[in-house]
């Protein structure tokens, strides 16, 4: 076996498995589940159709790079969304879902021979990152959050000489599970250091089109086109339909950026057999070329935040996000217990599920920034969650 597979942690939800293992839900309430971030909204029917009436490509091998017409597609969504320009021959690659080419990616650029080999990520952060840093051979270095400023990450606390041993920077934007978006002038720190130290940035931007604000959130290309530079050069953004058009079973996104990185990017996905199959390209074009159903999906996000954040904000920390459908709400001081009791005795007495923070996190410095604070998914229907927020507001008061 593999011995790096001995230093991966358990994913979130086994250890929420674990730790629901002997509760007995109330049989008071039916099940409301906020805990796990997969869209539930319905799929819009052209998609569908459009899957469908493509299924005769099954009886071809699919190209590793996609087809012209798809990465066309979303070279086209690229320009209509952020007003950036790339070659959809050499700076786009379709991709089966961010999270797999997350992981896929960091195998790709980290060079493990090289002594000290160093991934930077958030946190709190997506596992993703840490599993793919590990099983590269690489060695994670957790940046600290400001929870002053919305867990925005401290890049000036990380010491210039992890700096130097780094290969890799995942930055996740608008970020999971908090929300926030990256403004330019973070982003021109993070150029300035890549350039300095030559590490590659993979920017997480899966939840870009779920947003709360008029303007929407900054892309990391944008922020390069914005700066100067239009190569790109050491920068790659991952993009996917799954939250954008409530397609998670599809697994259809796509990266683009860097060309040079792009190239090294398909040798490796052509061994590795990751090539998305014709008719998921047929209907993830379709996708990328229609923005109505993505406005009506934002809407029906806005309304159920509008709703909710207020009603959970006379009891718990908690703040309507830049972006995304999570809400990361800290635990009123007066309630006395960490937050992995909370998600067990809220679900044995009022049958709501929601995921412990500290889950999301990893120690620094003596504490974890998870600790206190759940992450609570809105992707079930308003009135699912407006009966959630109703039950964790009893809750608490229950218990303050």
């Amino acid at each position: 076996m593999n011995p790096l597979l001995s230093l991966l942690q358990p994913y979130p939800f086994e250890r929420l498995r674990q730790l629901f293992a002997g509760v007995t839900p109330s049989a008071q309430h039916r099940a409301i589940s906020l805990g796990m971030g997969e869209p539930r909204h319905a799929t819009p029917r052209f998609i569908q159709e459009t899957l469908a009436s493509n299924l005769a490509g099954l009886a071809n091998y699919p190209s590793t790079a996609g087809e012209p017409r798809l990465r066309e597609a979303c070279a086209a969504w690229l320009q209509r969304r952020y007003g950036i320009t790339v070659d959809a021959a050499t700076q786009v690659l379709p991709i089966n879902g961010s999270r797999e080419a997350l992981f896929a990616f960091a195998q790709t650029v980290l060079d493990p021979t090289r002594l000290g080999a160093t991934v930077v990520c958030p946190n709190p952060f997506y596992q993703i990152y840490e599993g793919a840093a590990l099983l590269a051979g690489a060695t994670p270095y957790y940046a600290p959050s400001d929870p002053a400023r919305n867990f925005a990450v401290d890049w000036d606390s990380v010491p210039e000489a992890v700096w130097q041993r780094t290969q890799l920077l995942f930055v996740c934007s608008p970020g999971n599970p908090t929300g926030a978006v990256m403004p330019l002038s973070e982003w021109e720190r993070l150029f300035a250091l890549s350039d300095r130290h030559g590490f590659v940035i993979a920017s997480d931007e899966c939840y870009s089109e779920i947003y709360f604000r008029d303007e929407p959130p900054l892309g990391g290309l944008e922020a390069a086109a914005r700066l100067g530079r239009s190569d790109y050069r050491n920068l790659m953004a991952f993009t996917s339909l799954s939250k954008r058009s409530n397609v998670p079973g599809l697994r259809s996104g796509f990266v683009a950026g860097d060309a040079a990185l792009i190239k090294a990017f398909l040798l490796y996905r052509t061994y590795h057999g990751s090539a998305m199959g014709p008719a998921v390209q047929a209907a993830s074009i379709a996708a990328w070329g229609d923005e109505a159903h993505v406005q009506e999906n934002r809407a029906l996000y806005r309304d159920k935040f509008a709703k909710v954040t207020p009603m959970l904000a006379e009891v718990m920390d908690v703040r309507l996000p830049d972006a995304g459908f999570y809400l990361w709400a800290g635990l009123p001081e007066a309630l006395a217990m960490s937050d992995a009791e909370f998600a067990r005795e809220l679900l044995a007495q009022y049958n709501v599920t929601v995921l412990p923070g500290s889950y999301l996190a990893r120690e620094a410095g003596g504490a974890n920034p998870g600790a206190r604070r759940v992450r609570m998914a809105l992707v079930a229907e308003a009135e699912e969650c407006e009966e959630a927020a109703r039950r964790i507001v009893q809750f608490i008061q229950s218990r303050t």
